[in-house]
């Protein structure tokens, strides 16, 4: 089922944050539709071309309780789908506030064809990035950004 324009209206408006991306820097907000000099820096050090912001918070749009936005974003930490890539804790804020944010994660190097087997999780929401704007990339339900 796709998202409505107006959900997906708020995943391009929202802020992308990253935590702990390097040592004693302020936190890493990525945009849609906006270059990221840091995000590419952060690329290169990892020696990605790619990486992917994934929450498993409020599927689809779905509101849930904070209990099971915590458990599913615990769940995703511990997935062993993680296993052999680095990943940066973070979470989607609503720069507008009218909605809490997201526990997520940027997952460094991920491949383009197992980062469309995370989409399709249960839950799963992801934004892909990669060098330049990221507008080149995808937003969550596969439309062009």
């Amino acid at each position: 089922m796709p998202l409505s324009p107006e959900l997906l209206a708020s995943y391009k408006n929202a802020d992308y944050v990253v935590f702990g991306h390097q040592r004693g820097s302020p936190e890493l907000v990525i945009r849609v539709d906006r270059v990221n000099p840091a995000l590419d820096e952060l690329l290169t050090h990892n020696e990605a071309a790619s990486a992917a912001f994934v929450t498993a918070c409020n599927p689809r749009g779905e509101k849930k309780t904070y209990e099971e936005n915590e458990a599913a974003a615990a769940a995703l930490r511990a997935s062993p789908a993680l296993i052999g890539y680095a990943w940066f804790k973070g979470e989607g804020r609503d720069p507008e506030g009218r909605w809490p944010a997201e526990p997520s994660l940027l997952i460094v190097g991920i491949a383009h064809m197992f980062f469309h087997r995370i989409e399709e999780l249960p839950g799963r929401r992801p934004l892909e990035a990669g060098p330049g704007p990221v507008g080149a990339a995808r937003s969550p339900g596969g439309a062009a950004s």
